[in-house]
């Protein structure tokens, strides 16, 4: 239960497996985003974890993100419609820019990210939170469409982003369940638009049993 009074803006954390298309979502949405993966640590950070067993850094870890950082940016835009975010290159693991995000009086807008599903409790307990959803879908196709991206973009090496890949999709169904437990409610893409409809009207919608 929050102890804060009601703020009019309120977010939307959409959380997923990498590759889940939790971007493409909420770009057609239609509402502001907040992109979540702008608060990487960079990579000279000393508390970045690294993969067991490996020297590969764990940019799938919690530990790998700015959490504190990230929440400030989501209640600046809860409080005053405006925030500074990073510019982050994944390429690189560094912070090469600031821009401003300004959503004015949009009473709802959407922070999307893995790690989403990490502060729903906090947004929570601070009155900022319309809804938590986590965009969930066949493994398989996950891991084609997170691999298709990454060499796209760059992101990193080759043998980096396959065995990255393969990692992930062993673990989709256990990190869908871990971000289930965290607060965010699975479910596809029909379901998610659904919720957001109710949630820019309002209602709060209960997860399933």
């Amino acid at each position: 239960m929050s102890s804060h009074p009601p703020i009019p803006t309120r977010v939307v954390l959409l959380a997923g497996p990498s590759g889940s298309g939790k971007s493409s979502f909420a770009a057609r949405s239609g509402l502001p985003v907040l992109c979540l993966d702008d608060f990487y640590k960079e990579a000279d950070d000393p508390t970045l974890p690294l993969v067991a067993g490996s020297s590969d850094i764990d940019w799938d870890s919690a530990a790998s993100w700015d959490t504190e950082t990230a929440l400030a940016a989501i209640v600046a835009l809860c409080e005053t419609g405006r925030t500074n975010v990073p510019v982050y290159s994944i390429a690189t693991s560094s912070r090469v820019g600031e821009t401003t995000l300004d959503i004015e009086r949009t009473p709802l807008f959407i922070a999307e990210g893995i790690f989403a599903a990490d502060i729903v409790e906090r947004c929570r307990e601070l009155g900022v939170l319309a809804d938590a959803l986590c965009l969930r879908g066949r493994p398989s196709t996950t891991f084609r469409r997170r691999l298709l991206r990454d060499l796209k973009e760059g992101r990193k090496s080759v043998p980096f982003l396959l065995r990255r890949g393969w990692r992930l999709m062993r673990e989709e169904r256990g990190i869908v369940a871990r971000l289930s437990a965290l607060g965010a409610h699975p479910c596809g893409k029909e379901e998610a638009l659904g919720r957001l409809a109710a949630a820019a009207a309002g209602r709060c919608v209960k997860a399933r049993a």
